[in-house]
């Protein structure tokens, strides 16, 4: 197979996300990169850092250095876990909360632009193909972790 260079279209629909995020964020304390943070914490309350990290393919520093931020501004606490305190969990305020259908509002309107003239077919098979691939990068990140060990 030709080499397709695919990875470029991907990143540059993530490059275009994040500053459309951060348009439709403006004037708030939030930024685009961090709708992610406040669908998972408010989806998962109580998760630890790590997990967080994990779960959004995301380096654990730079998950720490969003949560201080999120924190800051009263988006999440965190606290030590009761049964094992080198463990740190997360969760979200009624800031997070009142802000979620916004962050959500947001992700789809991207979504619904960045589809604008597929048919509905096309849209199916386009977000089918996608979670197939991604499946398949998290698969990478599992064996990798797996033989790490």
């Amino acid at each position: 197979m030709p080499y397709m260079p695919y990875m470029k279209d991907i990143n540059t629909i993530s490059r275009c996300a994040a500053q459309y995020k951060n348009e439709k964020l403006s004037g708030s304390d939030l930024n685009g990169c961090q709708c992610t943070y406040i669908l998972n914490i408010c989806k998962n309350p109580g998760i630890s850092q790590d997990e967080l990290a994990d779960m959004i393919y995301i380096n654990k520093s730079n998950v720490t250095r969003q949560l201080s931020s999120l924190e800051e501004n009263g988006y999440i606490t965190r606290s030590l876990r009761e049964s094992d305190r080198r463990v740190t969990e997360v969760y979200p305020t009624q800031k997070a909360q009142d802000i979620l259908p916004e962050v959500r509002d947001i992700l789809h309107e991207w979504n619904e632009y960045i589809t604008t003239g597929l048919s509905e077919e096309e849209k199916r098979l386009f977000f089918s193909l996608l979670e197939r691939i991604s499946e398949q990068a998290r698969q990478y990140i599992r064996e990798r972790d797996k033989n790490s060990v």
